[in-house]
């Protein structure tokens, strides 16, 4: 089995807020008016960061965006103590991966609450640009005052992984001013629970999905279901994801045997708290038609999909915790490949 270190330790479940306060949920589809900041938060203000160059001693950088973890707002988040709370919680999680490979960087955000992704779509982008106007400013003052021309990492997931295909458009393309040191200084972008399209990739060639477990300055992105799914707001009907399998880290239909899964996540099912990290838990292959990873090998009655925004069959909610030990070493290394061809390149 997978051992547990020291910081996977701190692991938390990151929906278990969600779960124990999905019933504040008032949701409604219907033409709204939606207030849009005028300003983002100030990230000069060593407040505005929930971790601000955490294990320095990594070689490396990760600026991470949270996960939705904002169930009661109407459209985003404030910053009060209980959203700050929740918002801990949920990096937690996301923070273990990376803790034993890069610094992390993470801001408070205004995020869109789970409630924006029942509008209408035009009313939903107003309520993600909010929060991307506060993403955009912290990445902007992480670059220019934290990050000195280290390595880095993007990573997020659900909103985060949005938040992340944001910051490649805006910041990574050639008619930015800086971009060339950026997309040089990229490891990779792990965008875990948002698809990853086609469009996206003609649209902005500086988004470059992964193929393989060693490439780097890519996008590595999936979304996973049990099989029976055919519509969501992440995979709409119609749309093909573009995703790369965890387990054999291919992207094509190859089935990966559940042997090839070194750890996954167990937790309490009313608590969230970790029991353990097993071994050979389930398989996993990419659904020819819909481009999302199919999981295989599990009882889905054991994976709820807690909220109603969801579709009968999303997985949505365990897509880190499903591969969460081949994840975590593959950020390793993806992260050593890109280091040694560094060095290489130097020589």
């Amino acid at each position: 089995m997978y051992q547990l270190t020291k910081r996977f330790l701190g692991l938390v479940l990151c929906v278990c807020t969600i779960i124990l306060t999905g019933n504040h949920l008032s949701v409604t589809a219907e033409a709204t008016d939606i207030p849009l900041f005028t300003s983002p938060i100030d990230y000069s203000k060593a407040d505005n960061w929930l971790y601000d160059g955490a294990y320095p001693e990594n070689e490396v950088d990760v600026f991470m965006v949270a996960p939705t973890v904002d169930t009661q707002s109407f459209c985003n988040a404030q910053l009060t103590d209980d959203y700050k709370k929740r918002f801990r919680y949920a990096m937690n999680q996301q923070q273990a991966l990376y803790a034993e490979t890069a610094k992390i960087y993470a801001p408070y955000y205004r995020q869109a609450s789970i409630n924006a992704y029942s509008m209408n779509l035009a009313d939903r982008e107003k309520a993600l640009s909010n929060a991307y106007m506060d993403v955009s400013a912290a990445f902007k003052y992480y670059i220019e005052n934290k990050n000195n021309g280290r390595p880095f990492l993007l990573a997020g997931f659900s909103q985060g992984a949005d938040m992340c295909y944001r910051l490649l458009e805006e910041y990574f393309g050639n008619d930015h001013e800086g971009s060339a040191e950026l997309r040089e200084n990229l490891i990779g972008v792990y965008a875990i629970g948002w698809s990853l399209t086609q469009d996206m990739v003609d649209k902005y060639p500086q988004i470059v999905p992964a193929t393989g477990e060693f490439d780097t300055g890519v996008v590595i992105s999936f979304d996973c279901e049990d099989g029976t799914v055919t519509d969501s707001f992440i995979t709409p009907a119609g749309t093909k994801a573009i995703s790369i399998n965890p387990l054999n880290w291919k992207t094509d239909s190859t089935k990966a045997d559940r042997s090839l899964n070194i750890g996954t996540v167990v937790q309490d099912s009313k608590t969230g708290a970790v029991l353990s990290v097993e071994a050979a838990k389930c398989g996993a292959y990419i659904d020819p038609n819909r481009g999302t990873l199919i999981v295989t090998d599990i009882d889905t009655a054991d994976y709820p999909k807690v909220l109603s925004v969801f579709p009968d069959g999303s997985l949505h909610l365990y897509d880190n915790f499903l591969f969460y030990a081949n994840l975590q070493q593959n950020i390793k290394d993806r992260t050593n490949a890109y280091l040694a061809q560094r060095k290489a390149d130097a020589a």
